[in-house]
């Protein structure tokens, strides 16, 4: 059974930021990550113990063409996730989400 998938208004608002960034560059380019998250964020879904624990009980999971991880948290019933982040941004962005 797939858990709940709760995206937090700090994630939301990276991924908005970075959808702003990609589609500024090239038009359609921000549709194609959403495409990218959208997959990533399915895969988390569908196995969320896959990816690998970084910090306290945060995971991690990489975006296929898009240089970024999706930060996420699995309780009982949900999937948290905590930022949507460029795999440059600084660990502490995401650590002081946890």
């Amino acid at each position: 059974m797939k858990k709940a998938l709760i995206i937090r208004p700090d994630a939301e608002l990276d991924l908005a930021e970075a959808f702003g960034w990609y589609e500024a560059r090239v038009p359609g380019l921000g549709s194609d990550f959403l495409l990218s998250i959208d997959a990533a964020l399915s895969s988390i879904q569908r196995t969320p113990k896959l990816y690998p624990i970084l910090y306290k009980n945060v995971r991690r999971g990489l975006v296929r063409r898009f240089p970024y991880g999706i930060f996420y948290v699995v309780e009982e019933d949900r999937i948290v996730v905590l930022g949507i982040l460029h795999a440059r941004r600084d660990p502490k962005t995401w650590q002081d989400r946890a």
